[in-house]
């Protein structure tokens, strides 16, 4: 399987088990929470299951001790080797985490450079005028010297480390803040040894094409569409929308951008759009247009959590799942049985992952789009989304919609139709 055809399930795993805010030494096999939950993630329609931090950290797995270790918290080694037997059994594939712009202060070689500032483990780390510089302003978050060649080998080490022992790719954190040059020099490397790797970068704003040119990445997070979906549909304004699908189509020349609704740094989607309808409508943005899309655990099942800007903000979009299935809340069926219908629909159409997006119909509450093969224009699909209170006319045979579809779209409906 290539990244092309994946649809990955995101889980930020310290929340998804219920771990403990603080680090422990003493071992805690809750990754074998996450090995329970794979057959859902199959059941559900993705590919590949991506995980946030699992290595040794200080809190929440962005302050990280060690590179080489999962975090006691989590499990060990031997629960890593089993989730990844696992995931391959049942034809999923593990993308990690990779934070490498920046290590908590707890990070050995950091341990030395504050007791011997004017050592050799001092240049692992940059300055500022008032002393070690920092990630944001966050001081826990030690930022690394990317000129620094140990502190390549280091990371060239261990995303071959990990890459060894069955991950399929990373997410690389904070990649905005690192030089582009200094992926390529690591990432470059280890793709003689993993040809078939997937690097996709944290990338919030600014040029991704040239980032991923400059960079050697495969791929960066599509902020941009991401904003422009919710944001579209909650001031019913589409033109906002109509603006960030060209720009999407212009991405998709040079790369194929990571698609998203949710994640854990994010307001959940369905705290942005309260109606159940208009949750709908924002999902089949992101399963029809050009990009390797990615669920956010707790997303399919319509939870919510907002986002703040305090210690703790965090954990309300972070929340630990229960112990299986069974145990889910009801509310969340309908949304989960949609996320099935619509990755269903995306895995029958492959080239939809590249598909060329033309706007046909624009309004403020109404859009219709085409989404094309690139190599074949005769596989397409058309989309017609409504905001509107009145239904809306659609030509095409139908493939997927919100209700009855007799040529229309319902009233806050969408429909989904063969060209």
């Amino acid at each position: 399987m290539t990244f092309d055809t994946a649809v990955l399930w995101h889980v930020y795993p310290l929340g998804f088990v219920g771990a403990p805010r603080d680090h422990t030494d003493v071992v805690e096999h809750r990754l074998r929470k996450i090995t329970d939950w794979l057959p859902y993630a199959r059941d559900l329609g993705a590919s590949v299951l991506q995980l946030g931090p699992i290595f040794e950290s200080e809190t929440h797995g962005y302050d990280t001790r060690d590179h080489f270790r999962i975090e006691p918290r989590l499990g060990d080694e031997a629960d890593f080797d089993a989730l990844i037997e696992s995931a391959s059994g049942i034809g999923l594939r593990v993308v990690l985490d990779g934070v490498f712009n920046h290590v908590g202060r707890r990070f050995p070689r950091f341990l030395e450079a504050e007791s011997d500032p004017s050592g050799a483990a001092a240049r692992w780390f940059r300055r500022t005028g008032s002393g070690w510089a920092d990630f944001e302003g966050h001081s826990a978050l030690v930022a690394l010297n990317h000129d620094e060649p140990e502190v390549q080998d280091h990371v060239r080490r261990a995303l071959q480390h990990w890459l060894d022992r069955g991950a399929a790719g990373w997410r690389l954190d904070a990649a905005y803040a690192v030089p582009p040059a200094f992926w390529r020099a690591t990432v470059g490397p280890v793709r003689k040894r993993h040809p078939d790797a997937w690097f996709v970068g944290e990338v919030l704003h600014g040029d991704y094409a040239r980032y991923v040119a400059d960079s050697g990445l495969d791929s960066v997070t599509q902020y941009e569409l991401w904003k422009a979906i919710w944001s579209s549909i909650a001031s019913r304004n589409f033109f906002e929308l109509d603006w960030t699908l060209r720009r999407n189509d212009e991405l998709l020349d040079s790369f194929t951008p990571l698609t998203f609704l949710g994640n854990h740094d994010v307001t959940r989607i369905a705290s942005q759009l309260t109606d159940p309808r208009h949750l709908a409508i924002a999902l089949v943005v992101l399963l029809t247009v050009g990009g390797v899309p990615s669920v956010y655990y707790g997303d399919e099942q319509a939870f919510q959590g907002v986002k703040e800007d305090r210690a703790g903000g965090d954990d309300a979009v972070r929340p630990a799942f229960p112990r299986s299935p069974a145990d889910l809340a009801p509310f969340g069926v309908d949304t989960y049985r949609l996320h099935q219908r619509l990755i269903g629909l995306r895995r029958r159409m492959p080239w939809l992952v590249r598909a060329r997006t033309t706007v046909e119909r624009l309004q403020n509450e109404a859009l219709v789009y085409r989404s094309e093969s690139r190599d074949d224009p005769a596989q397409a699909i058309r989309v017609a989304l409504n905001l509107s209170d009145v239904p809306q006319g659609v030509d095409g045979t139908l493939l997927e919609s919100s209700g009855p579809h007799a040529g229309q779209v319902p009233a806050h409906g969408w429909t989904i139709c063969a060209v």
